[in-house]
């Protein structure tokens, strides 16, 4: 379901209200959307998001190219319909907390390490610069980020700007690692 408030202005306004002056969401909606909790930081919850999903990519690592991809392709969906049922119960666009969209920016953000042979010192850098990069991406937002961020709305529009991102920083990263 998207947005087709005629308040989505306002909407977005509210993105940033603390979580207490929003409607409470059931455990089983706040889990994935908050990013297994991370999504609750006081400060930097989309950082505190992307580093949730490092920890989760050391596992996902590991995985063939065609099934890491398979991963990102079921989080995307998942994760459309997951933001904007969060959304549209908290009564809001995009609140800050809701971190899904970082999970999944910042593993297409190391799609270039996949998959990752050895955990050697060369693999810990790219992983930082694939992190720093997505959250240079994501907050900065330039075009076409920023345009998705304004103007697509709903689920999608909440987990558009960060897959754009994270696809950036992932052409970063790999001309980075072609050095």
């Amino acid at each position: 379901m998207l947005y087709t408030s005629p308040n989505f202005m306002e909407l977005m306004m509210s993105d940033n209200l603390p979580l207490s002056q929003l409607p409470k969401l059931p455990w089983w909606l706040a889990l994935p959307a908050f990013g297994l909790g991370s999504g609750y930081s006081p400060k930097a919850p989309g950082t505190m998001g992307s580093l949730v999903a490092l920890v989760l990519f050391a596992g996902l690592a590991t995985l063939p190219l065609p099934a890491y991809l398979i991963v990102i392709l079921v989080s995307t969906v998942a994760g459309i319909a997951i933001c904007d049922a969060a959304a549209t119960r908290m009564g809001v666009h995009d609140h800050s907390g809701i971190v899904w969209d970082e999970f999944v920016g910042q593993w297409i953000a190391l799609l270039p390490l996949v998959p990752v042979a050895a955990w050697d010192t060369r693999t810990m850098l790219a992983v930082v610069a694939g992190f720093a990069l997505f959250r240079l991406f994501d907050i900065w937002k330039p075009w076409p980020v920023r345009w998705a961020d304004r103007h697509v709305e709903g689920g999608f529009g909440i987990m558009l700007d960060d897959l754009i991102a994270g696809a950036m920083a992932a052409l970063v990263l790999a001309l980075l690692l072609r050095l």
